[in-house]
């Protein structure tokens, strides 16, 4: 018979997190399973007791309220909530010229991202995108790790709420005005895979970059070129 009260679901999207969870699970107590879909996460809520929580490391769909009224459901937001609830945290700290903030794992209810909060644990912001949510994964499990060992009370939210906007693909295009350092930014916070990258357009052509490395008062990166669609030129 399954222990409902040790075991464990992640649910979490990108190949990192699934290797993540290979590499750390087998040293958790408890049963521990992962879904990559909402799809898997719904068979695995069918076939296992009520798990004693749910994670959400990475996760990019709305949890429907049929899940997190009937789990406990533990979501990880990249700021130092209150202060940046919404869409898009990485890039809108980046853009903020913001160097490190806080990974808060809280309680996912109704109202998006102002549940309670369990822990939150320092996270640094040099790197590339997906330098830094390899990096915040990996807190993440650690954080993870963390709460099963004592499971902390959640505490409610403290502060007036900031929240930030969901960036848009557009939003991805490289204005001429800026300075060296915000156009490194500008790429790196972009460069990950699933995410719209730095781009900009010449000539009926689309320029794409990744991997930028500043130094020495100037930008290397690589770029994908391809022809520029119609409404972009």
């Amino acid at each position: 018979m399954i222990d409902a009260q040790n075991t464990y679901i992640v649910a979490a999207v990108r190949d990192w997190n699934r290797r993540l969870f290979d590499e750390t699970t087998p040293e958790l107590t408890g049963s521990w399973h992962f879904a990559a879909t909402p799809d898997e996460l719904d068979t695995l809520l069918e076939k296992l007791p009520a798990p004693r929580a749910v994670f959400f490391p990475h996760w990019n769909a709305i949890i429907p309220e049929r899940i997190h009224t009937l789990h406990e459901c533990v979501g990880f937001h990249m700021t130092d909530l209150p202060f940046g609830r919404g869409g898009s945290p990485l890039q809108n700290l980046i853009a903020r010229g913001i160097r490190s903030t806080m990974l808060s794992a809280i309680r996912i209810t109704r109202e998006l991202d102002a549940g309670p909060v369990y822990l939150k644990r320092p996270l640094n912001l040099e790197g590339a995108a997906e330098e830094i949510f390899i990096r915040a994964s990996r807190l993440a499990f650690g954080m993870m790790r963390e709460m099963i060992a004592g499971w902390p009370q959640p505490v409610p939210q403290e502060g007036h709420p900031e929240h930030f906007a969901r960036r848009t693909p557009g939003m991805s295009r490289i204005e001429p005005t800026q300075d060296l350092e915000t156009l490194f930014d500008h790429v790196r916070m972009l460069d990950a895979k699933g995410y719209p990258p730095a781009f900009l357009t010449h000539g009926g052509m689309r320029y794409e970059f990744s991997r930028a490395a500043l130094r020495d008062g100037h930008i290397t990166a690589d770029v994908r070129i391809t022809r520029a669609q119609e409404d972009e030129s």
